[in-house]
Order: C-alpha cells, then sequence, then structure tokens
C-alpha cells in the first residue's frame, strides 16, 4: 500500500507521527482542503508529466494551473499528463493520493514558485486519505526535489 511505503519513508526521517490520516477523502484539492480545514491554495497538489521517457513530479499550489507555455520553455517539450494508469505503475501512487515521497529511482520531482508564498503546505502521503503539513525547506528536502520551477498559472 502507498500509504504504507511513505510512512516508512517518513519513519526513517523520524516524522512519521507527522503523517495525517483523515477520516475523509482529500482525493482533490477542494476535498483535503475541506478535510484539513485550511484554503484550497495550501494544498500541495502532486502532477505526473512524462519528460522523454521518464515521470517526472510538479508540486505546485492548489489554486495553480500548469501553463503549457512555461512548461515547455522550462523543460524543452510538451506537458505530456500520465495517465491514471502509467501514473499509478511508474510512480507508484495512485490518482488521488499522488505525493512526492517514497518514489522508484529515477522520478525527479520538481517544486512550482507557487508554493513559495506559504509557510507550510499540505501534499499527499500516498492515499486519497492523507496528507502531512512541511515547511517549504521540509518539502524540498523530504522530496529531493531537483529545484523550483516556474511552470503554472492563476495563482498570482
Amino acid at each position: 500500500m502507498s500509504l504504507e511505503k511513505v510512512k516508512a519513508y517518513f519513519r526513517t526521517l523520524g516524522m512519521e507521527e507527522r503523517v495525517l490520516e483523515l477520516n475523509e477523502s482529500s482525493a482533490t484539492v477542494e476535498l483535503a482542503a475541506h478535510a484539513l480545514g485550511c484554503a484550497p491554495c495550501r494544498i500541495a497538489k502532486t502532477l505526473a508529466f512524462w519528460l522523454g521517457d521518464a515521470p517526472v513530479l510538479i508540486v505546485a499550489a492548489g489554486d495553480a494551473r500548469i501553463d503549457n507555455r512555461k512548461y515547455k520553455e522550462t523543460f524543452h517539450e510538451k506537458a505530456r499528463m500520465l495517465t491514471r494508469e502509467e501514473t499509478a505503475e511508474c510512480v507508484g501512487h495512485a490518482v488521488g493520493g499522488v505525493c512526492p515521497f517514497a518514489l522508484p529511482a529515477g522520478v525527479k520531482v520538481y517544486l512550482d514558485e507557487s508554493l513559495k508564498r506559504f509557510e507550510t503546505v499540505f501534499p499527499a502521503c500516498g492515499s486519497a486519505n492523507s496528507a502531512i503539513e512541511l515547511t517549504l525547506p521540509e518539502l524540498s528536502r523530504c522530496s529531493n526535489a531537483v529545484r523550483f520551477v516556474d511552470v503554472c498559472k492563476y495563482w498570482n
């Protein structure tokens, strides 16, 4: 189970107790915000794309949307999202619980600039009813993020 892999990962960091298992669904930004009692923009949604032949994850604020022009300028190719099936197979987490933790080797994580306006954000933890509250330095460290990128619109 994906949640168990993520909890085991956070256990190695001494942070397992911070993983929240919710009594209601957090499978969408709106549901997660309701379950956590926060603004939807503070949900750190994780989106899966193909970059060449490899999957990459973009973690963005809940109110941000991928800007195809910015994505192409940054990654030098058109944004192509993974299907539900490809996401589960290649990233190890099902849609609704996709997160930047406990990933297969080779899956790179990028954090979008839209997150920088918050002190803490809430990414999922591998299931449709989990999350963890992290500062941006913690999110960067725990996700092994490559770097921040500016590939979203509608948030500023």
